[in-house]
Order: structure tokens, then C-alpha cells, then sequence
């Protein structure tokens, strides 16, 4: 089986800033509104990634924009491009949580956004849910680098998927072991399931590739898995691969080794 979710879930990181609008004024302190130019910026990125407009998205974008994932700007253009080809309505609803006024008369905001959307392809619908909170700085009204804080990404297929409880930590020292679980909530009944854990490196490369997976036969009603971090800081995407004959359901997070 490959694994169809590719490396979709970090390039949703950057649909998550485009996302937008606030659901209200935020106050960096009681009695500040938040700027009418921060607004607007928020606003005209939610539009246009509603739109698909990949033009107007990337003009919000300084040209030496960085990420921490590795993106520049070309690269993120690049990326989100394959995002939108094979989820061509993708569907954005931010919520900006705070923002602080810099001395270069910029801004360093945070958001947390919420994407959704379907795709059709041999036969079958793949629904794709993710939310990802990031902060990010505002420069002269272009944004110049963006963090990942959080991510989730979750994608589902089939008549009756199953329902899917996971338990990872956000942040572990580097050489912890942790504890992972998939835990499947419906009894399995006579139904076989199988599944499998992949832990990749966040990386800007090879987005839409998809990967591999070698599931194997479960015998009780998930995955449960002790995990070991690497020796030095990183960042992992830590994704659950859960497969039954009535559907199968991908989760990934991401886990912050520092």
C-alpha cells in the first residue's frame, strides 16, 4: 500500500497561514484592536487561498522568505501548486490568536487554522483534514518567516473508516522514548485489521511523493508502540496507517524533539 498522504501535512502548515481572517478583533494587550493593515493582510491571504490563487498567495510572501520546515519562497510555491492540484477545494477558516507589534514596525502574529477538503481519484473519495498552528512575521505587509508550533493531519477513505483516538506527546528531549497509540474505537468484530507507524524527518522535499507502507496484522484493536527520539533537536512527522476492508484512516503528527 502506498501511503497517498505523501507529505501533504506540512505544506497544509502553509494553507493554514493563508487562512486568514480573525473570528474577531484580537488584543495584543487590553484595549489595543488589532491593525487595520494586519487585517487587511490576513483577509487578502484568506481570499486568495480560498481561490486558489497562487499568484496573489505567494505576493503576500517576501522574496527571502523562510521557513523552518526549509521552504523559500519558490519552494513553497512549488509545493502548495501540488497541494491544490490534487485537492482542488481545499477549504480554510483561521483563527488569529495573537499578535505583537515589532520595532521594525512589523509583526509577529500566531494563527491556528483548520483545512478541509476532498478529492475523487479511481473510484474513491479521500477526505483531508488537518489544523496547524504556526507564528509567523510580518514585514512592510509580506510575511518573512514562518514556525510550525503544531500540526495534525488526518486523511480517510472508504464506506466506513475506522474511528481513530491518538495519543502522542507535542515535545519530547531528544533521546526520550515515548509512548504512541492508535487506538481503534469500534470492536473489530471478525473484521481484520492491519496498520503500521511511520516516523519521517519534516523536511521541504519530495512533497507529494507517496510512500510505501508495509502494514502488518493486528491482533488487538490498534497500534500501541513505544517510540525513541533521536539523540540530537529535530522535528518528525509521526503518522498511524490503520486499514480495514470497510476503509482506512491516516494520522499524522508532528513532534517537536528539543
Amino acid at each position: 500500500m502506498a501511503r497517498d498522504l505523501g507529505r501533504v501535512g506540512a505544506i497544509l502548515i502553509f494553507g493554514g497561514l493563508l487562512a486568514g481572517a480573525a473570528a474577531g478583533p484580537v488584543l495584543a494587550e487590553p484595549g489595543q484592536p488589532t491593525p487595520a493593515a494586519l487585517v487587511s493582510l490576513v483577509d487578502g491571504l484568506e481570499q486568495a487561498a480560498n481561490a486558489q490563487d497562487l499568484a496573489t498567495v505567494i505576493a503576500f510572501y517576501s522574496a527571502d522568505f523562510s521557513h523552518g520546515d526549509g521552504f523559500d519562497r519558490n519552494s513553497y510555491e512549488a509545493a502548495l501548486a501540488a497541494l491544490w492540484q490534487a485537492y482542488p477545494q481545499l477549504t480554510y477558516d483561521v483563527a488569529l490568536v495573537s499578535w505583537e507589534a515589532t520595532t521594525e514596525g512589523g509583526f509577529i502574529t500566531e494563527t491556528v487554522t483548520q483545512i478541509s477538503g476532498t478529492r475523487f481519484e479511481r473510484g474513491r473519495d479521500y477526505t483531508l483534514t488537518a489544523e496547524i498552528q504556526s507564528r509567523q512575521r510580518v514585514v512592510n505587509g509580506q510575511i518573512t518567516d514562518q514556525e510550525i508550533l503544531s500540526e495534525q493531519t488526518r486523511l480517510v477513505a472508504g464506506a466506513n473508516p475506522p474511528t481513530v483516538v491518538l495519543n502522542i506527546p507535542k515535545q519530547v528531549s531528544p533521546g526520550d522514548r515515548y509512548p504512541f497509540d492508535a487506538i481503534v474505537q469500534e470492536p473489530l468484530g471478525n473484521q481484520r485489521l492491519l496498520g503500521q507507524v511511520v516516523d519521517e524527518g519534516v523536511t521541504a522535499t519530495d512533497f507529494m511523493v507517496p510512500r510505501p507502507v508495509d502494514l502488518e496484522p493486528l491482533a488487538a484493536g490498534g497500534l500501541f508502540k513505544i517510540g525513541n527520539a533521536p539523540d540530537s533537536p529535530d522535528q518528525r512527522w509521526i503518522s498511524s496507517v490503520l486499514v480495514r476492508s470497510d476503509g482506512w484512516v491516516i494520522d499524522t503528527r508532528r513532534l517537536n524533539v528539543a
